[in-house]
C-alpha cells in the first residue's frame, strides 16, 4: 500500500511517527511519502517538505504569507495526483488539510483524518464540510464523539497517542540530563514566532529563583542558536534540544505554552501554568470566534481548571512568579497531581497508534 501523509508541525511529526511505525508491522512493504517532520522521517517517510517552511501562526501571520501557503497547498495537491497513494492520511493541521481533504475525496482517493480539527472550539459549522471531505475521522480526545454524534456524525475514539508515546519513553534506559539539580522546565512552544514572544517573558522570572535551574525545552526545528540569542545572559538558565521528555522526567515545575506540550507534562506529572501572549490583532479575532472557555488541553478535556492559564495581559513577570511559588510548594501539589491521574484515565489507555493503523489498512482493504 502506498499512505500518503501531511503534518504541520512538531506534534504531528510525533503521531505520524509512531502511525507509520504501526503501519509498518501491518503492512511490512508499504511506502510511505508526505510532509512533516523529522521523526516521520526516521520512522520511513520520503518527506516532500518539512514542517518548519509551513508554520504560520495567528490570524495576522496567515494573512502576511498567503501567497506561500497558496503555494504549497497547489504544490501537494499536484504532489498527490503524482504519487497516486491509496490513501492520505491527515493529521490535524486543519488550515491546510481542509483544502487538501476535498481534492483527495474527489480524485477517489481514500481520504482519513487523524486527529481531528478542533471544530468544537470554533465555526461548529465547519462539521458538515469535515465529513463531506472525509471518508473516516479518528478523534483522540474524549469528548469529540459525543460532540460529532450531535450533528448525526459518526467517528471513532481510538485514544490519545500521547499516552503512548509517554508510555514507550519511560521504558528506555535514560541517564539524567541535570543530576543534583533543581529544575524547572520552560516550554515556549515549537514555531520561531511564538518561542520569540514566549521566551523572553518566561526567562524574566529565572532571577527570582536563583536556587533553580531553568531549561528551555529547544524543539528540534530550530537552531540552537536561536534560543542562545535570548539565554545568554541569564547564569541560572539553560537549553536541551529535543529532548522534551528526559526534562519533564526531572522537572519539579514547568511554564508551558498552550497546544501538546500542556497535555505532556500532565501525563509526566509535572505541576505547570499555561501562560501564553500573541499577536493582539490575532488574540482579539480569536477571542470573538473560539467558544470553549480553556487554551490548554487539560483543561478542556477535564473541562475545569486543573491548570492556571495566564493569557495576553494576564501573563506577566509578577503572575508567573506567584503562580510558580505555589507550583513548588510540596504542600499544594496533591488535588493537582490526583486530577492528572483523573486525566489519563478520561484519555481512554494506551494504544491509540496501533488502533488507528488497523483502521486505516482496514478502509483501504474494503474500498479493493
Amino acid at each position: 500500500m502506498k499512505y500518503y501523509l501531511i503534518a504541520g508541525e512538531a506534534s504531528g511529526d510525533l503521531h505520524g511517527a509512531n502511525l507509520v511505525k504501526e503501519l509498518l508491522k501491518k503492512d511490512p512493504s508499504a511506502e510511505f511519502r508526505g510532509w512533516g517532520g523529522d521523526l516521520m522521517k526516521e520512522a520511513g517517510v520520503k518527506l516532500v517538505k518539512h514542517y518548519r517552511e509551513l508554520s504560520f501562526m495567528g490570524f495576522v501571520e496567515v494573512i502576511a504569507n498567503l501567497r506561500t501557503i497558496f503555494k504549497n497547498i497547489k504544490y501537494c495537491k499536484t504532489d498527490i495526483y503524482n504519487w497516486s497513494p491509496d490513501a492520505v492520511v491527515y493529521i490535524d493541521y486543519p488550515g491546510f488539510n481542509m483544502r487538501i481533504a476535498p481534492f483527495v475525496k474527489k480524485s477517489g482517493i481514500k481520504s482519513l483524518w487523524y486527529i481531528s480539527p478542533q471544530v468544537w472550539a470554533w465555526k461548529q459549522s465547519r462539521v458538515h464540510k469535515l465529513h463531506r471531505m472525509t471518508d473516516e475521522i479518528y478523534v483522540i480526545l474524549p469528548f469529540e464523539k459525543a460532540f460529532f454524534k450531535r450533528f448525526g456524525y459518526e467517528v471513532t475514539f481510538v485514544g490519545h497517542p500521547l499516552l503512548d508515546a509517554v508510555e514507550q519513553f519511560r521504558k528506555e534506559k535514560i541517564t539524567p540530563l541535570f543530576e543534583n539539580e533543581k529544575v524547572i522546565a520552560l516550554l515556549p512552544g515549537s514555531r520561531k514566532q511564538e518561542i520569540a514572544k514566549m521566551l523572553p517573558e518566561y526567562l524574566k522570572v529565572a532571577k527570582h529563583f536563583p536556587d533553580y535551574k531553568f531549561v528551555v525545552a529547544g524543539a528540534p526545528a530550530q537552531e540552537e542558536s536561536f534560543y542562545l540569542n535570548f539565554i545568554q545572559n541569564y547564569p541560572n538558565v539553560a537549553l536541551v534540544q529535543g529532548k522534551t521528555y528526559r526534562l519533564l522526567l526531572e522537572a519539579r515545575a514547568a511554564i508551558v505554552t498552550s497546544g501538546t506540550a500542556t497535555l505532556e507534562t500532565a501525563l509526566f506529572k509535572v505541576p505547570e501554568v499555561v501562560a501564553y501572549k500573541g499577536n493582539s490583532i490575532s488574540y482579539q479575532i480569536a477571542k470573538r470566534l473560539i467558544k470553549v472557555g480553556y487554551i490548554s488541553l487539560v483543561n478542556l478535556i477535564m473541562n475545569r481548571e486543573v491548570v492556571k492559564e495566564l493569557i495576553q495581559s494576564k501573563m506577566n513577570e509578577a503572575a508567573l512568579v506567584k503562580e510558580l511559588e505555589k507550583l513548588l510548594d510540596d504542600s499544594k501539589k496533591a488535588p493537582l497531581l490526583k486530577a492528572y491521574e483523573e486525566l489519563e484515565v478520561k484519555l481512554g489507555g494506551t494504544g491509540a497508534s496501533e488502533k488507528t493503523a488497523t483502521l486505516v489498512l482496514k478502509s483501504i482493504q474494503s474500498a479493493r
